[in-house]
């Protein structure tokens, strides 16, 4: 409440279950700068949070032994099977001298460490280069095909399984789920994720006739009210996109996404709907970081949707390898993620605990409020099941 009393966030939606039941749930807030009020299904842009949903498709796929997490892409994505390291030579990037990489695996897009990146990142001349393509904005730029062929013209960072780096590997995990499922990435989550879960409001931009639910999008302005950048009626995600972002397009309810922790709370099932086995699920929370290192040791990427200390990386998640470390109350197990418009979303699998919070201030990494919402919930917590 604080945030919104001071104009820092423009509106907040919070739901906290146990056990799969919600025991806490608040809207505040404007769904619009015009004043026009929020609405318990308001529509939200989770941004990376689409990057778990991305990850499940893929994994129900290798349930199936469609394909294997340690194969190379190369086989489902040719374009990328050959992409050299760049050197930092002479020469616009793209152009500029590269050295042979190993072959990057899906293993390595799943943790982030296949040596690509985002423009977003502003550190590295590949960095400028992604930005230059319009990598992290393919929606309007690029369907799947084009977007990978950009992407091949474009030389890696570091080595695949080198380094630990935030990236738009999701979105080319999400090009191989079409490819290996002959389907748009939107019409597959809808088949194998959001329809068996009653995900009825998820999906790869607004449905017709919805859009008074989308709310408006800000970004932070130093020292004044956040700037509000896309309104939600006039927004361009009302319209159809070229390309389906597996790692940040997706747009949804905070109701809809509280179904989805809870099949994570639950194994991979929900009311009957099996979307993964709970074996694999263990695989994906699991810390895939080599020698069972934090993201301290291993990125030095600029992210903000996890703690860096105590934090492992599984297939898609962050999970929490030692608590004392994170300074946070917090489990052991415990996995998360959040997106760029500063929502987030934790699942506890030892409290039984999940959280979904929604706003819509952009870069999340202004405020504190993930730790600050961890803390609250858990000095809440009246019986702990440790």
């Amino acid at each position: 409440k604080v945030y919104l009393d001071s104009g820092r966030l423009p509106m907040a939606q919070l739901l906290v279950a146990r056990n799969g039941q919600p025991v806490h749930y608040c809207s505040m807030g404007n769904a619009r700068e015009d004043g026009a009020p929020m609405r318990d299904d308001a529509l939200f842009r989770i941004a990376s949070m689409t990057k778990p949903v991305t990850s499940i498709a893929f994994m129900q796929l290798v349930e199936q032994c469609k394909v294997a997490i340690e194969d190379p892409i190369g086989s489902v994505l040719p374009e990328l099977a050959d992409v050299g390291i760049y050197t930092g030579g002479g020469g616009q990037v793209g152009f500029a001298p590269t050295r042979p990489a190993a072959p990057i695996r899906f293993v390595d897009l799943l943790t982030h460490m296949s040596g690509l990146t985002y423009g977003l990142q502003n550190r590295t001349n590949v960095d400028a280069a992604y930005r230059d393509a319009s990598l992290d904005v393919a929606r309007q730029h690029h369907d799947s095909d084009e977007y990978l062929a950009a992407l091949a013209r474009l030389p890696l960072e570091f080595s695949p399984g080198e380094r630990w780096n935030y990236s738009v590997s999701t979105d080319v995990l999400g090009i191989a789920v079409e490819r290996l499922s002959g389907m748009r990435l939107g019409a597959y989550f809808q088949q194998h994720i959001f329809g068996p879960l009653g995900m009825v409001d998820t999906g790869f931009g607004v449905a017709e006739g919805q859009a008074d639910r989308l709310v408006d999008a800000y970004q932070y302005v130093p020292g004044a009210k956040p700037r509000m950048i896309d309104r939600g009626p006039d927004s361009r995600l009302n319209a159809d996109g070229k390309f389906d972002s597996g790692g940040g397009g997706l747009i949804g309810t905070i109701a809809d996404y509280h179904r989805f922790t809870t099949m994570l709370l639950n194994g991979g099932k929900l009311d009957g709907a099996r979307i993964v086995s709970p074996k694999t699920l263990a695989l994906m929370t699991a810390n895939h970081l080599p020698g069972g290192k934090d993201l301290t040791e291993i990125s030095q990427s600029l992210f903000s949707e996890a703690n860096n200390a105590g934090t492992g990386f599984g297939l898609g998640f962050a999970t929490v390898i030692d608590p004392a470390r994170t300074l946070i109350p917090s489990s052991k197990g415990e996995f998360y993620w959040g997106g760029a418009y500063s929502t987030a979303f934790f699942v506890d699998p030892v409290e039984q605990i999940t959280m979904v919070f929604m706003t819509q201030v952009y870069p999340s990494s202004i405020y504190p409020i993930r730790r600050q919402l961890k803390t609250l919930i858990y000095s809440a917590v009246d019986q702990s099941y440790v």
